[in-house]
């Protein structure tokens, strides 16, 4: 069974910055693509960004364009989430997830497009 785990949350000042990770405990990680996902109070869960397997591509959703990037490092099954420049409304539960072999009719923003998901981790913005 594949686990996913989040860590690097916490609680910050508008404007300051966080990096997330995400270990994932597959032995063939580097054929996962990876997403994460936000949720806050009262609200469903949101696309924030996403990483194809072989980090050739990512994407963003618009709210975090320009001040989040994704990244992963194959060699440590892990993959990144920096978070700049954060706002107060960037705060919720962080989820990281991932998924082998999706179709590709599945947007990367659709969570049907992962297989496994992590617990989350708690980011709090301060204004």
């Amino acid at each position: 069974q594949v686990q996913v785990e989040e860590s690097g949350g916490g609680l910050v000042q508008a404007g300051a910055s966080l990096r997330l990770s995400c270990t994932v405990s597959a032995h063939t990680f580097r054929n996962y693509d990876a997403g994460w996902f936000r949720q806050a109070p009262g609200e469903g869960r949101k696309f924030v960004a996403a990483i194809k397997w072989n980090g050739e591509s990512t994407f963003y959703s618009d709210s975090v364009n320009g001040r989040f990037e994704v990244s992963r490092d194959n060699a440590k099954n892990t993959v990144y989430l920096q978070m700049n420049r954060l706002k107060p409304e960037d705060t919720g539960v962080y989820f990281c997830a991932a998924g082998v072999y999706a179709p590709a009719s599945l947007k990367w923003e659709d969570t049907r497009r992962y297989d496994y998901w992590g617990q989350g981790t708690q980011v709090t913005v301060s204004s």
